[in-house]
């Protein structure tokens, strides 16, 4: 347990190990054991986050149905909700949106319901694009969203590029990340502590100019640009 611990520690970037405790927990089907808990979310003015158990509490609002099963992605994270302000804060029709560590699909589906033309889902988990696909056809944009394998995925340019996953994979990823956003396009990054921003920030420099930096609850969201050359 303690290895376990020391690889999240050091996965986060936090050099002295917390106060904890060791509990063993009994057995149960725990992608279900939070679902009561679980209620809708609102991000930002027009968008919700509404489990698929629950009612939405606006009709006329954009709903994103979820069931995430064992997949990252419920809305209930600062990271997550950053991400989806920002992507409800802005003009996604007929733009093409990358969505680079979908966990549930959530952000890719919020991109698709704000009426992009075209997304791209990509996690290296099976269970992740499991979830992304039977969340897609919840929300019924199945049509307009591909979830994959990054291994999988062709060599597309993004107007919109999101990725919500730690900060050492961001900024090993930026070069990749880089070749997939259009010259001027957008980049959206999280999973970001609030003292890992300069460090991932530095580390887009070579292709991509700062917009705006965004701090909630500790966590960190950055918005950068893609450089024409």
């Amino acid at each position: 347990e303690i290895e376990t611990l020391l690889r999240l520690c050091a996965q986060l970037g936090v050099a002295k190990l917390p106060s904890h405790r060791f509990e063993t927990l009994d057995d149960q089907v725990w992608e279900r054991a939070w679902m009561d808990a679980y209620q809708p979310i609102q991000c930002g003015k027009r968008l919700w986050v509404c489990p698929s158990h629950c009612a939405p509490p606006d009709a006329s609002a954009i709903n994103i149905r979820l069931d995430p099963g064992l997949a990252f992605g419920t809305g209930t994270h600062p990271t997550t909700r950053l991400c989806l302000e920002w992507l409800a804060e802005h003009d996604l029709t007929r733009q093409h949106i990358l969505d680079y560590g979908c966990g549930s699909g959530i952000l890719a589906i919020g991109a698709a319901l704000l009426e992009a033309s075209q997304v791209w889902a990509v996690d290296i988990d099976p269970q992740a694009l499991t979830a992304t696909d039977r969340n897609a056809a919840l929300n019924g944009v199945s049509a307009r969203l591909e979830a994959m394998h990054p291994d999988s995925l062709p060599m597309v340019t993004a107007d919109v590029v999101v990725a919500n996953i730690l900060a050492g994979p961001l900024q090993r990823l930026e070069a990749r990340l880089a070749e997939y956003t259009k010259p001027h396009g957008q980049i959206v990054l999280s999973g970001i502590l609030e003292r890992q921003a300069s460090a991932v920030i530095d580390s887009y420099q070579m292709h991509f100019s700062l917009v705006s930096t965004k701090i909630s609850e500790g966590w960190a969201r950055i918005e950068l640009q893609r450089r024409a050359t």
